[in-house]
């Protein structure tokens, strides 16, 4: 199927440098409150990107985060894109317990859609976190009435992963869809293929070649990720931390608003509940 004719979808985990997991261990959650907030004038500067391609989106949106920008949240919302929840406070699911989890994506919910005035249907668990140890988080889901997770990375990683997992969109319940972060099947292993620091590491060439290969080999659509402060090059600095996550956090951000920019043009994108809950696309085996 040429890419030219298959809608993808672009997505945005709204959360603030200082939130990323992997600085957990150098910042508490207690100083979130005293340190430079950057995602309003980051996200502002999405909103602008995404207008002028005319690209609908989705906002994985923080609780934490909506509390304090009701504003930004209701641009987003304004601006034709899809509110939906990133958990609460970027807590990993696979660190909570099933009520901790479940208090956690309830909360995030009404507050998002208290301050956007919208249904809020989709969830994107913090680092992909749901996994073969948490699948109850599915149950929980339904129960705080989401209709959608993309929660689930079917690769293998230090920090998450599910490699074993449907690599495209399907039914985890009768009334709940997973959809994946869209992978590359080459000789027998899952290669990302969809954002993040991949996308800010290899070669534009090499990512937008990736997704092409997802079209024509598999006919899917695919899933891209990014992050505000991915495109922050003048973020504070975190002091102290380890050369592989200072590597895994810093590389390439000053080049990512024009990858972004090319990935706009050489593709087609839109909405997560357009392309997955309104078109019905969901195939696949449900995991139990």
């Amino acid at each position: 199927m040429p890419s030219d004719t298959i809608i993808n979808a672009m997505t945005i985990d709204v959360e603030d440098y200082f939130q990323v997991s992997a600085f957990a261990p150098y910042i508490a959650r207690s100083e979130w409150g005293q340190r430079e907030c950057r995602v309003e004038r980051n996200v502002d500067r999405l909103l602008e990107i995404l207008a002028a391609h005319e690209t609908k989106a989705t906002f994985f949106t923080l609780g934490w985060i909506a509390e304090r920008y009701p504003e930004l949240v209701r641009r987003i919302v304004s601006g034709g894109h899809e509110l939906a929840s990133h958990g609460y406070g970027h807590q990993r699911a696979s660190d909570l317990t099933e009520a901790e989890f479940l208090d956690d994506i309830t909360r995030a919910k009404a507050i998002l859609e208290d301050v956007g005035g919208c249904a809020v249907t989709g969830y994107r668990a913090p680092s992909f976190s749901i996994g073969t140890a948490n699948l109850w988080a599915f149950d929980c889901l339904l129960r705080a009435g989401y209709r959608y997770s993309s929660s689930i990375y079917p690769i293998r990683h230090d920090h998450y992963g599910m490699p074993d997992a449907p690599r495209f969109a399907y039914r985890v319940k009768p009334e709940l869809i997973e959809v994946p972060i869209t992978t590359l099947r080459v000789f027998k292993r899952n290669l990302p293929s969809s954002g993040g620091g991949y996308f800010r590491l290899l070669p534009y060439p090499v990512s937008r070649w990736m997704i092409k290969r997802v079209h024509e080999m598999d006919q899917q659509a695919a899933i891209f990720y990014c992050h505000p402060w991915e495109f922050d090059v003048a973020q504070p600095r975190i002091a102290g931390i380890d050369a592989k996550t200072r590597f895994r956090h810093y590389v390439n951000i000053d080049r990512m608003e024009d990858r972004l920019i090319g990935l706009l043009a050489d593709f087609k994108w839109g909405r997560m509940d357009d392309i997955f809950l309104k078109a019905g696309t969901a195939t696949g085996r449900a995991l139990n």
